[in-house]
């Protein structure tokens, strides 16, 4: 356990840097009032999650790997962070739509069907629990093995 304890700490911090993330959005409106900019807005969390992932690898070569690390190390690493997030993701998920913004859901399907973007039907059946939970738990692994990929890149050091 110690082996990987770098990344299991950094998975964690990143979910909590994600439950803040959600909160920052409920307050500044984006589940509500001002969900129309939500959809540009929410993908800033991109540069957060980058930041997250160049600092954890730098943690991992400095405190795991002597100040030493291969692309290949700093790729597994990524990949473990990655399965930490992956796993804690249906809890986030449950957490911001449950306890964070439990109205989200509804007025996302507000807004898609009064804007027409979406039936109701449709809408109903993308913005639910389940359908996130889906959603996120195919996104986290994809898009952080590519993210941990290119961070080992420049994180490597010889």
């Amino acid at each position: 356990m110690k082996k990987i304890g770098i990344e299991i700490k950094w998975g964690i911090l990143f979910a909590v840097i994600q439950l803040l993330w959600m909160l920052g959005e409920r307050l500044a409106g984006l589940h509500d009032e001002n969900i129309a900019m939500h959809a540009w807005v929410t993908n800033f969390f991109a540069i957060v999650a980058i930041a997250v992932y160049v600092v954890a690898l730098i943690d991992k070569r400095k405190n795991g790997f002597g100040g030493k690390m291969t692309w290949k190390q700093g790729f597994i690493s990524g990949l473990i962070i990655t399965a930490v997030i992956t796993i804690l993701t249906p809890l986030t998920q449950y957490i911001t739509s449950t306890v964070i913004s439990p109205d989200h859901f509804e007025n996302m399907i507000n807004y898609t069907v009064e804007n027409g973007i979406k039936s109701r039907e449709e809408a109903e059946a993308y913005f639910n629990l389940k359908s996130y939970m889906i959603q996120s738990i195919i996104f986290a692994p994809v898009v952080g093995v590519v993210t941990s990929a290119i961070v080992a890149i420049f994180v490597k050091k010889k």
